[in-house]
């Protein structure tokens, strides 16, 4: 039953032209990657910073701004992705590494929701911009950090096996 809604995907119009196309696959696998650039890009300084690089800055600066950058990512990552995935959906529903991508996709998105609300019951803003970020925060930066470059990780491998 699964794999017939699949193949149905598969066989859309748009699917199909898609997976045909010279020029729409390329710019939609770009977006993917763009999408992809603008996660990782504001999560790994944001996390960083979590972890104590960069004191000098203040945090809200961070996360005012790449978490607004991170979450514009993923938006344009998971929209290109799912046409992506469209293309050859029986093949990545299959694919052990694709599943693994996406169950650590949702774990990187859930920490990063509840990163989200420690940073705002910590009073983050009130911190002196020296201090030492409490350790649940700096323990989500860590997990944030191996989730994330491990669905980059997964996701390029995917193109390989």
């Amino acid at each position: 039953m699964i794999e017939q809604a699949l193949v149905s995907v598969e066989d859309l119009a748009f699917v199909s032209v898609l997976r045909n196309s010279t020029f729409m696959y390329p710019l939609v696998n770009a977006g993917h990657i763009l999408g992809i650039s603008m996660l990782v890009g504001g999560i790994v300084p944001l996390d960083l910073r979590l972890l104590g690089l960069w004191r000098k800055y203040p945090m809200m600066v961070f996360v005012d701004v790449l978490r607004i950058t991170s979450a514009m990512g993923l938006g344009l990552a998971v929209v290109c992705g799912a046409l992506l995935f469209a293309t050859a959906a029986v093949d990545y529903a299959g694919s052990v590494l694709f599943q693994t991508k996406i169950v650590v996709v949702l774990l990187g998105v859930s920490n990063a929701l509840i990163l989200g609300q420690v940073l705002n019951r910590q009073h983050i803003r009130s911190l002196p911009m020296n201090a030492r970020m409490p350790l649940p925060l700096r323990a989500g930066a860590v997990l944030s950090l191996v989730v994330w470059v491990s669905a980059l990780v997964l996701g390029r491998l995917l193109g390989y096996f």
